[in-house]
């Protein structure tokens, strides 16, 4: 299809959609196939950018005073004949047709609309490049494209492929389907758009492919039967298809054979409004697909040029009028026949008589409610004829080439076009813009569809949203959910997982040898934590927390120490309190009855002494009790030391009076007892008790016992409890102690069988036995007890030999002075031993 103007515009359109070979054809070569089959919606694109170019042609603010021209080349959906068509406009080489009424030429080439297939663009487009034509294509739409290095002239109306597919992974997203099957056409449209695909899904790890599977080229039946029985085996109930028409029917006939139901079919735009798969068969099958479309427009009118179409219009060319009477036969079912021809024997056919009239037809052809790649051929042609525009508009001086020239439209080179098809920038009568970024593809904006099944059993292909791309570079999906038709029986969006989200307190897991989007779910282990869901790995809690029985937030641990409150701590709080009750009790009665021989005897003060350390011991018992703080680390141990050290120390000085006092008894044993006087007594007591002190204020100075949370015991528990610091410290407190303790033990032993009068030496001997016995039990109880109940331990041990020692030492005494009194004489202490 020709038109003459000053400035030309090339196009390639499947027209016909199959060929036959001949000796005749455009380029009058031998042996070229001739198109057949004849494809309305192509034949409707190409009369698209005829009325575009005369609608330009009739504006006179746009390119005023320059005509506007076009050749224009049926591709017949076949790579060698875009190819060809392609090097004969850019080469010059191509049809020769009428410039006026006497003149046949070839005007000048400058750009091309086209083609419709990525395969043959990408062909194209690496031939034009090379004389650095522009070629914008309307359908093209592999990302490839978008290579200047590879493609520098090509431009598109149409978004590429890379954001079908983040349209799709929106769609994907928005209705949680992570676990989808692809199947995809075997040429650069779907090999691209699976390369992408597979890409994003890895990058943003929401979702992977459940299988991904090529449409053979042509029908084998054997291939289609594998892949539908992959599709009828597999688990995911979303398929995205990547093909065109062909493709989709013949997988159709296999979907419908093999009863495959239950699928949620995503169409990219090559098939989302093919009518040839909306029919009663495969709609039980397809109903609810949702599709992404090019986007709707408008082109006020075009109907009444396309109206205007007659097989007997003088103004068409001979090759216009053969297309036009391919339409016409195709529109109206008939055949024309030509002049003079004699018809041998009756055809079946009806013969066409150019009377038909084409606005009583309902076609398809005459359709204007879904102009899709129709918009964008007229926004391709719109596009070169702004270029050219603001290339008019250039003032000479303020250009954009060397020296701020311009470019002469007498003179205009071919890549003085690309530049300012580069910068175009304009708003169609529908109020979309249009402009191309630096890979010259259009702003990023598609139609979501979905194919309703009505009542009636008829189809309708409703627009639920669009997606677009923001200026912030995000994709923005808008649907509108309550339109979608889901055919399932609960009209709800179907499931579509691998494994089922991962709840928190929960970690995914992946499948040995299976994709990433399945997975077990394996709960956090003890200490650690997931909050959100699908997590791929569980959170160690802080120190100073631990997992909630969920697993899904750390809650602060327990803290455990030997409390005044709990039972264990008013256990021992009340026998502590009860012994120093006791000692309390003991010096009243002791301080009561002074003068008696049974308190007199054998040094009173130190009865005293010893009762005042019990005391003590009793109390500091209390120190291991409650929340362990610095101080109360630091006191108890030397309290505790200490304090049983005065109390052994009397003992043993106890111990020894009585040995001297035995001693002096006999002849001759007088001079022992002035080693043993009251101030050599206290003196003794003194200095045994400073050298404990000594060892206490070493120990706090050198390393100071201090509370520790102890998290070993128990993982969600802390014990706080006191480090003693200095091990040694501590082991040379206790062995002092033991130290006195064995040697008042062996020398109340070494007095034990002195006569009855002299018998406080059992009572110490036993006394001294009962504190062993308790500290040597203590040492390995204290080391086996966990963080409280050493401190229990301690203090158990600490009560028992007080308890011991204050039973042994004092019970006797006790008993004589308040229930036997009559024995509380210095008569019967004395004459003890003689009955």
């Amino acid at each position: 299809m020709h038109k003459f103007g000053d400035v030309i515009l090339g196009g390639l359109f499947g027209i016909n959609f199959y060929t036959t070979f001949s000796e005749l054809s455009y380029t009058s070569e031998p042996n070229d196939p001739i198109c057949n089959g004849f494809d309305v919606l192509g034949f409707r694109q190409a009369q698209t950018m005829a009325f575009a170019v005369d609608e330009i042609n009739r504006n006179s603010k746009l390119l005023p005073n320059i005509s506007l021209g076009y050749s224009l080349y049926d591709s017949c959906v076949q790579l060698g004949i875009s190819f060809r068509a392609a090097l004969s406009m850019t080469s010059g080489r191509g049809e020769q047709f009428k410039l006026n009424e006497s003149c046949f030429g070839k005007p000048p080439l400058l750009g091309i609309v086209g083609d419709s297939s990525s395969t043959r663009t990408i062909a194209v487009s690496s031939i034009v490049s090379l004389y650095n034509l522009p070629l914008v294509s309307y359908f093209a739409t592999c990302s490839c494209l978008s290579d200047r290095k590879r493609f520098p002239s090509f431009f598109r109306t149409i978004p590429s492929d890379a954001f079908q597919v983040r349209a799709m992974l929106q769609i994907l997203r928005r209705f949680g389907w992570t676990w989808v099957g692809m199947l995809i056409s075997d040429d650069d449209y779907g090999l691209n758009a699976a390369r992408f695909l597979q890409s994003e899904l890895e990058q943003s790890g929401r979702g992977c492919l459940a299988y991904l599977e090529t449409l053979p080229r042509n029908n084998y039946r054997t291939e289609y039967e594998r892949i539908v029985g992959i599709m009828r085996k597999s688990t995911t109930r979303v398929v995205i298809v990547f093909a065109h028409e062909t493709h989709m029917l013949n997988l159709m006939q296999e979907v419908v054979k093999q009863n495959v139901t239950g699928l949620q079919w995503i169409a990219s735009e090559a098939w989302t409004a093919a009518t040839v798969l909306q029919t009663p068969s495969y709609m039980p099958f397809l109903a609810g697909t949702l599709g992404i479309a090019i986007r709707r427009g408008e082109i006020p009118g075009l109907r009444d040029f396309l109206l205007r179409i007659h097989p007997d219009n003088s103004t068409l060319s001979s090759q216009d009028n053969n297309l036009v009477k391919q339409f016409w036969e195709n529109t109206f079912q008939c055949k024309f026949v030509s002049a003079g021809m004699e018809v041998e024997k009756p055809t079946q056919e009806r013969q066409c008589t150019g009377n038909e009239v084409l606005r009583n037809i309902k076609s398809e052809f005459l359709d204007m409610s879904n102009l899709r790649p129709e918009y964008n051929v007229y926004k391709a042609v719109y596009a070169l004829a702004h270029a050219l525009h603001d290339i008019l508009q250039c003032v000479p001086g303020s250009g954009p080439f060397q020296g701020q020239s311009c470019a002469s439209l007498q003179r205009l080179e071919a890549w003085q076009l690309v530049h300012y098809l580069q910068t175009v920038n304009f708003t169609t009568h529908f109020g979309d813009q249009v402009s191309f970024n630096e890979n010259g593809d259009a702003l990023p904006i598609y139609d979501v569809m979905n194919w309703m099944w009505l009542p009636d059993r008829s189809t309708e292909v409703q627009n639920i949203g669009e997606v677009k791309e923001l200026a912030s570079k995000v994709d923005d999906l808008i649907l509108d959910e309550d339109k979608i038709f889901w055919n399932f029986e609960s009209k709800k969006p179907p499931r579509s997982v691998c494994s089922e989200s991962c709840p928190p307190g929960t970690r995914m897991a992946r499948k040995k040898g299976e994709p990433v989007c399945c997975f077990d779910c394996i709960p956090c282990s003890e200490g650690k934590v997931s909050n959100e869901t699908d997590s791929t790995e569980c959170t160690s809690c802080p120190e100073d927390f631990w997992s909630n029985p969920q697993r899904d937030h750390c809650v602060p641990k327990s803290i455990e120490f030997l409390a005044y409150l709990e039972p264990l701590g008013i256990s021992l709080t009340t026998a502590s309190l009860s012994g120093a009750l006791l000692c309390t009790i003991v010096i009243g009665v002791f301080t009561y009855h002074r003068t008696t021989p049974v308190v007199r005897a054998n040094n009173s003060e130190l009865s005293f002494l010893i009762l005042l350390s019990l005391k003590l011991c009793f109390l500091c018992s209390l120190l291991f009790i409650g929340h362990p703080r610095l101080w109360t680390c630091q006191l108890r141990h030397a309290a505790f030391g200490i304090s049983f050290v005065l109390c052994i120390s009397c003992i043993l000085v106890k111990t020894m009076v009585v040995l001297a006092v035995f001693k002096a008894s006999k002849p001759g044993g007088g001079r022992s007892l002035k080693w043993f006087g009251v101030m050599q007594q206290r003196g003794t007591i003194v200095f045994l008790t400073l050298i404990q002190a000594a060892i206490c204020t070493t120990w706090l100075v050198s390393s100071s016992p201090t509370p520790h949370k102890n998290t070993q015991y128990h993982n969600d528990k802390i014990f706080v409890e006191c480090l003693v610091g200095s091990t040694i410290g501590f082991g040379v407190l206790l062995g002092y102690i033991g130290l006195l303790a064995i040697l008042s033990f062996l020398l109340a032993f070494l007095a034990r069988n002195l006569p009855d009068n002299f018998n406080e030496a059992k009572f110490i001997t036993f006394s001294m036995l009962v504190f062993c016995a308790v500290w040597i039990a203590f040492i390995p109880a204290y080391i086996n007890s966990p963080g409280k109940y050493a401190d229990a331990v301690e203090v158990f041990a600490i009560l028992a030999s007080s308890f011991g020692l204050l039973a042994a030492l004092f019970c006797p005494k006790c008993y004589i002075i308040l229930l036997k009194p009559e024995k509380n004489t210095k008569k019967a202490i004395m004459g003890r031993g003689k009955n």
